[in-house]
């Protein structure tokens, strides 16, 4: 697996477990939040110098996927890639 640091790496891997777990015919797929996240918590954004550096990237994508808009948190390691965590927030029938 590869090191997943910048925005494009972000989505590209979101949207690689995204088909691997919805399948191939998702639509419409964005990433809506990122953030840093270490050992179990999203680190702080502060000005203080012992907050502890991420591993990982807490982030939540929305989706089509037969009709029905799914929002979904995925939990990427950044060193490999490795999704480690996944959760549905919500799905909803769009208007």
């Amino acid at each position: 697996m590869t090191c997943v640091t910048t925005d494009i790496e972000i989505e590209e891997a979101s949207k690689k477990a995204i088909n691997a777990l919805f399948g191939p015919n998702i639509e419409d797929f964005k990433v809506r939040e990122v953030f840093p996240y270490t050992s179990g918590q999203i680190a702080a954004k502060s000005g203080s110098t012992d907050t502890p550096s991420k591993d990982s990237w807490d982030i939540q994508v929305t989706f089509l996927l037969n009709g029905i808009k799914y929002t979904v948190d995925l939990l990427i390691h950044e060193k490999d890639g490795q999704v480690s965590y996944v959760r549905v927030i919500d799905t909803m029938t769009p208007i």
